[in-house]
């Protein structure tokens, strides 16, 4: 069996012909640094192409799925954009290893999925989050386009109206108001999560694994044709929005805990 690689910031795990991979960075909340974008597409292209699994669940250590955008590197981004170029071609690789996986990638989203850490968990197969946890994309409220894939997958879930809704204002939706809507396929008790995330896994691994994954590359193919059209703007869009002074004050107001005042910027 092909040995696991090793990352600074994400864990991986076999559970049989299971493959966990793990946002590993609990202190921060699994906040993504740039090691952190930087090692999820490999992790993703490893999952593609290792013969020793035939299911990803994606998950994060600790309290929190992932809180988003470390906020030192949000400010040493905005001090610096030329930084951030490199950054969003990351996003794109991120997200096409995501949909590139034709194995089931399953979530496990055991607690709050915010911006970047909400686009992961929403381009995952199937969702199963703790009643607990919150989901939500703020990039507007930090001055940023959310060009990293929210506006891709956003729409793809629950529609175009309800998806401009929630990237323009930057609402944190309950795991239970997300269910509802479609964005999660299950809400469910923090104690009854894993039993309900191993049982889900252990029906898949028992399938005939080629008819299960190009059923998946099948109901990718139009997702990716939307993400091979967004992208390249989105990203566009969202770098030079770092550039702008909105950012670099609701980065400021972020770190000094103070609400942003965007009237003259």
């Amino acid at each position: 069996m092909t040995d696991l690689p090793q990352f600074g910031s994400l864990l991986l795990a076999r559970r049989g012909r299971r493959l966990d991979i793990v946002l590993n960075r609990p202190e921060t909340l699994n906040a993504c640094n740039l090691e952190m974008h930087d090692e999820l597409p490999r992790a993703f292209e490893f999952a593609a192409l290792d013969p020793g699994s035939d299911l990803v669940v994606l998950t994060g250590a600790g309290r929190a799925f992932s809180a988003g955008g470390d906020l030192d590197h949000l400010a040493r981004n905005a001090a610096e954009p030329d930084r951030f170029d490199h950054e969003v071609r990351m996003a794109k690789r991120i997200v096409f290893a995501m949909l590139d996986l034709d194995k089931p990638l399953v979530c496990r989203l055991n607690g709050h999925a915010v911006g970047l850490g909400a686009t992961l968990a929403l381009f995952c197969d199937v969702i199963f989050a703790a009643e607990h946890a919150k989901i939500g994309d703020p990039h507007v409220q930090l001055g940023l386009v959310a060009g990293d894939g929210g506006a891709v997958i956003w729409a793809a879930r629950i529609g175009l109206a309800r998806a401009k809704e929630y990237l323009f204002t930057g609402e944190l939706l309950s795991a239970r108001r997300a269910a509802e809507i479609g964005l999660v396929n299950h809400c469910l008790p923090a104690e009854e999560l894993d039993e309900a995330v191993d049982a889900f896994c252990e029906r898949l691994l028992a399938l005939p694994a080629r008819a299960l994954r190009w059923t998946k590359i099948l109901t990718n193919l139009e997702l990716k044709r939307v993400a091979t059209a967004v992208l390249e703007a989105g990203i566009a869009y969202e770098a030079v929005s770092v550039r702008t002074a909105e950012h670099r004050e609701g980065v400021a107001a972020l770190r000094e805990k103070r609400k942003p005042d965007f009237s003259r910027r």
